[in-house]
């Protein structure tokens, strides 16, 4: 088990839940983990980043990396964020518009993945 992602499946979606602090040391150990997980054709991938306290640029890259995977097997990923400081820096970075994040599982679960 890698201390910074779990994950499980629900509501036909592979959520892959990021704990802690998403650095460069988280992000070398989570990008193989990511990288296996999005390599079948048509994945549904949630990204659950609620438990996440800190997420640098090497987690942002880890996180586009997947996303770009994932899309080019002809997927979908949604992403769930709520705290305020994460969300600075989506908006900071310009990935809001790639993620467009919603607040709760329970919303990325029930609603229709988004366009890429």
């Amino acid at each position: 088990m890698n201390r910074y992602l779990r994950t499980y499946e629900s509501n036909g979606c592979l959520v892959v839940e990021l704990n802690g602090e998403i650095d460069v040391e988280a992000a070398v150990a989570i990008t193989p983990l990511l990288d296996d997980l999005t390599q079948a054709p048509g994945p549904s991938l949630v990204i659950d980043l609620s438990p996440v306290r800190f997420i640098d640029c090497s987690g942002l890259a880890a996180l586009c990396r997947a996303r770009r995977r994932v899309l080019s097997h002809g997927g979908t990923v949604q992403l769930v964020c709520a705290r305020p400081m994460t969300l600075r820096i989506l908006r900071a970075t310009g990935l809001m518009t790639a993620f467009r994040p919603v607040a709760d599982l329970g919303t990325a679960l029930a609603r229709p993945a988004a366009d890429p």
